[in-house]
């Protein structure tokens, strides 16, 4: 077995959690912090660090820094575990002389997006959690309760109403093809996921997305504050603005920001502004704009940048919080229009029984 590849048939693909990514880069920055080699700094990290992806990564990077390899070539080498930002910020830090303090800035921009991440899954979390509960109970209904209820009402030749019959039908329809749920669900995201692997198709579900009430404003804004943060942090470190944009662009995720900053990196190949053609896409606000307009004239475009990523964070905590308010209610009543329609279809074949019987 090849020395730094035990275990290879649990690699996985090479990827690593941003988590631990994030963990790893915030020790890094304060051991570079601290004043030790950058070899040393690595194999300390790897002897702490569990068997895994980044533990076979860093061993290597450090072999390869041992050999004369630099700190960005040998992370250049992992580019599943290590994106283009995270080697071009630690390219520029080596070519300043500045690694700690670019690393910490990389930690600290990982430590923002990561939070971010969680605030917008963490809102996500309620309403599918709560919906597969009361999907789960519904079924369960539909599978085992009804029919027993509908076995019972033929066998005392009852007359059932309306909305019994409506609520039988669909418990007959679930019982015989309650097997076509998973199955749609399973070709359902294929379906996604071939149409959203050419550009075409992501750009029209991206759209889709965005457009949505509260949770594309979510989305619109948190790609914001991910283009302004990275654009800003790599600037700040160093980075070319065109080589910015360009890894910029790739680190979005939303395909119609993404060709907004497309048009952004060639409209400063040409030598014009970065406002004017965020204004013209018109997926951005007008405060953004005058915001990187001012930046441009006093030359603090990086520290405006931050400024615009704080302040969206800021905003994306407050729709979260509203959508998980407005979630609640709607949820709420939601549940109580299914339960009532069963209840009353339930009972009313039941009140006809009683007063049969009576």
């Amino acid at each position: 077995m090849a020395k730094g590849k035990p275990l290879a048939f649990l690699n996985f693909g090479g990827k690593v959690s941003t988590k631990h990514l994030t963990t790893f880069t915030t020790q890094l920055s304060t051991l570079q912090d601290a004043g030790l080699p950058i070899v040393r700094s690595l194999k300390i990290l790897e002897g702490q660090l569990k068997v895994g992806n980044l533990k076979r990564a860093i061993g290597q990077v450090s072999e390869d820094v041992e050999s004369g390899s630099t700190f960005s070539e040998a992370l250049s080498k992992h580019p599943k575990i290590f994106d283009r930002l995270f080697v071009n910020m630690v390219k520029a830090g080596e070519m300043g002389g500045v690694l700690d303090t670019i690393l910490r800035r990389l930690s600290e921009f990982m430590e923002k997006s990561q939070k971010l991440k969680k605030r917008i899954v963490g809102a996500a979390v309620y309403p599918v959690a709560v919906l597969s509960v009361a999907g789960s109970i519904l079924a369960g209904i539909l599978l085992w309760v009804v029919p027993s209820f509908n076995k019972i009402f033929k066998d005392m030749g009852v007359d059932m109403p309306f909305l019994t019959k409506m609520l039988i039908a669909a418990s007959d329809n679930v019982v015989a093809w309650w097997w076509t749920a998973p199955l749609f669900i399973f070709l359902g995201m294929i379906a996604y996921k071939m149409f959203t692997s050419n550009r075409a198709g992501k750009i029209i579900m991206d759209r889709i997305f965005i457009s949505l009430p509260v949770f594309g404003e979510i989305i619109r804004k948190s790609s914001i504050s991910r283009f302004t943060r990275t654009l800003g942090t790599l600037i700040t470190s160093g980075v070319p603005i065109l080589e910015a944009l360009a890894i910029v662009k790739n680190a979005i995720g939303n395909q119609v920001i993404s060709n907004a900053i497309s048009a952004v990196h060639e409209s400063i190949r040409e030598g014009e502004s970065i406002a004017e053609p965020l204004a013209q896409s018109g997926e951005f606000d007008d405060i953004v704009v005058n915001m990187i307009d001012v930046g441009e004239e006093t030359g603090e475009l990086d520290k405006m940048l931050i400024k615009i990523a704080d302040n969206y964070d800021e905003e994306v905590d407050v729709l979260v919080a509203s959508m998980v308010s407005l979630m609640e209610p709607l949820l709420i009543i939601f549940m109580g229009l299914v339960i009532g329609f069963i209840v009353i279809a339930l009972f009313l074949p039941l009140i006809s029984l009683v007063q049969k019987i009576g």
